[in-house]
């Protein structure tokens, strides 16, 4: 230990933020179980059938019912920051926490059948998917640009990798591989941005963003210089919600890695993605609310248009769920701008309510359906073109009957949380007279049934083709498990939606 005088006083002077361990519980036991699954995976013979998978499936469950308990906690409090004010502790970072934990639960359970098949199960799959779940909650939590980035990147890293994990597929080697290059760029443009801001407001942290908005009057220069990091911001987080025009990496990335990871990437992806969206914007930029507004309302029409109208003419299904997720992400920017309107103010108005109901719908309704579909390609992964889907009706009507509960429900049929989910974000839009919007969602959604409408007509009224000697289709316990149990959530949120709309219904009020 050094002695010298300037070092005695750097140490006699140092204090360390203040850590509250329970209230960042569930986050430390994703990361600790995440890495403790590597580290025992390396150094033990290989664990009995499904063990990794049901590890991760509790652990899951814990951090999700540790976040319940927080969420009492906040309920009966106040909200506050952790860390320093690196991390938000209030109902909206609660509830991303428990939408991830859904997420992982049921990606974990198609995982461990699916790579069963292939003879490739392991320890590092579960680790990452936990390590991916924990950048995740940081992203919704993350009160800070720098700790939101970091946050980013442990869910960006954990993606490029698993995206290539099956080595005996160049698709999925080929799909890594554009995911880590596009992500790349993204990530560049995303750091710009941070620094921009950074240069126009001297802090990254989002409640003294707000504080030095409020308390200095705007230069022009500075506040060309702050509007350049938002547009930058905005390109970048474009690209992590697969919103067009910054879609291109979605449909070969989400075709050529294996399903279940496509499944990750569509649920907990997208829950992180924009969960930081709502944050960054309706509470740190609402100052600027007018000039980013705009922003998110072209990007709602292009991705509505752009994913409803080329998920037609796909051939592939998981291409066609790829375009898919870019119209949904679509209506979940609806909400944001509905959002915006009331953006820096104490109520934000219904639109942040309605996506995250959308976030939560949608990543369960994912995860059952590329669980149908891991099922339907077999042993190989490949066979994911709709002719594939012919005559499942008939082969394994209780699959198909769940295939079809998650495209109508995806179509925004009535009795389904996909209608509860399209309703909200159109509602919020009408409700603040975003009437264009509104009405090119609904169209939009009338295009897109008619994709989903293709895959039921395959499963349920063209013939089965011939099978020669082909594997046929089983549907194994843990699959099946996560596949009823979405189907039964996606059923139950679309009959009796209440208690699912007042839980959203608290979120609005931000850690400030």
């Amino acid at each position: 230990m050094s002695t010298h005088p300037g070092h005695l006083v750097a140490q006699a002077t140092f204090e360390g933020p203040d850590v509250a361990w329970f209230a960042l519980s569930p986050l430390l036991v994703l990361v600790g179980a995440g890495l403790g699954l590597l580290l025992l995976g390396a150094l033990t013979p290989t664990w009995p059938r499904g063990l990794y998978a049901w590890v991760t499936v509790a652990t899951a469950i814990a951090a999700g019912a540790l976040a319940m308990a927080n969420w009492d906690d906040i309920t009966d409090g106040t909200t506050s920051t952790l860390v320093d004010g690196a991390l938000a502790f209030d109902t909206f970072a609660m509830f991303v926490t428990i939408a991830v934990c859904v997420a992982l639960i049921g990606v974990a359970l198609i995982t461990s059948d699916h790579l069963r098949r292939l003879g490739l199960d392991g320890p590092e799959h579960y680790g990452l998917f936990l390590i991916a779940g924990a950048g995740g909650v940081v992203m919704g939590a993350a009160n800070d640009l720098i700790v939101l980035f970091l946050g980013l990147e442990t869910l960006s890293l954990s993606f490029y990798v698993l995206a290539a994990s099956n080595r005996r597929k160049a698709k999925s080697q080929e799909s890594g591989m554009k995911y880590f290059i596009l992500g790349g760029f993204s990530s560049a443009f995303f750091l710009y941005g941070i620094a921009m801001i950074y240069g126009a407001t001297g802090t990254t942290n989002i409640s003294k963003m707000v504080a030095a908005f409020d308390n200095t009057i705007p230069i022009d220069r500075n506040e060309a210089f702050l509007l350049a990091g938002v547009a930058l911001l905005i390109v970048g987080f474009g690209f992590k919600v697969a919103a067009a025009p910054f879609h291109v990496w979605t449909p070969d990335v989400y075709e050529g890695a294996p399903t279940p990871i496509t499944a990750l990437m569509a649920s907990v992806g997208k829950i992180g993605a924009f969960a930081a969206l709502l944050r960054v914007l309706v509470v740190g930029l609402g100052y600027y609310r007018d000039d980013w507004r705009p922003v998110i309302w072209v990007l709602a029409i292009v991705s509505l248009v752009v994913g409803s109208v080329l998920a037609v003419v796909q051939s592939n299904v998981k291409r066609m769920l790829a375009y898919s997720s870019i119209s949904h992400a679509g209506f979940m920017l609806v909400g944001l701008e509905a959002a915006g309107h009331h953006a820096g103010e104490a109520d934000s108005g219904a639109g942040v309510p309605a996506v995250l109901v959308y976030l939560i719908a949608y990543a369960v309704l994912v995860v059952g359906t590329f669980g149908v579909v891991a099922l339907v390609a077999r042993r190989g992964d490949d066979k994911t073109d709709l002719d594939s889907f012919r005559g499942l009706g008939r082969r394994h009507p209780a699959l198909a009957l769940a295939l079809t509960v998650f495209l109508v429900a995806q179509a925004g049929v009535p009795f389904t949380s996909g209608f509860i989910a399209k309703f909200g974000v159109i509602s919020a839009a009408v409700d603040e007279e975003s009437y264009a919007l509104a009405l090119i969602a609904m169209l939009a959604s009338v295009i897109a049934a008619f994709l989903y409408l293709r895959i039921m007509v395959s499963a349920w009224i063209q013939d089965a083709p011939d099978d020669d000697g082909e594997e046929a289709v089983t549907v194994p316990f843990r699959t099946g498990l996560a596949i009823a149990s979405a189907a039964a959530f996606t059923l139950v949120v679309g009959i009796v939606p209440g208690w699912l709309l007042d839980a959203a219904d608290v979120t609005i009020a931000f850690a400030r």
